[in-house]
């Protein structure tokens, strides 16, 4: 059975990259936007993040700022 948080944060993940993808910002280029919202982040801990998907509301809320994204559709999660 799938653990509802761990499948959550999943499709956050899942979502946060293709909104990189969209803006055509890498890893490197997150964790230097993410300095001016005051998150000291490297290219390898956001790498790390995505990957595992263990990102926080506030990181995935900042990413989105960083990018300049306004937000995201729930139903698109």
């Amino acid at each position: 059975m799938p653990v509802p948080g761990k499948e959550w944060a999943e499709r956050a993940a899942r979502r946060l990259k293709a909104e990189l993808i969209r803006a055509e910002v890498t890893y490197d280029g997150l964790a230097e936007r993410l300095k001016e919202h005051g998150f000291a982040e490297t290219k390898a801990s956001v790498a790390n993040k995505l990957s595992r998907a263990t990102i926080s509301a506030h990181f995935f809320l900042a990413s989105l700022a960083a990018i300049g994204r306004d937000g995201v559709r729930l139903d698109n999660v």
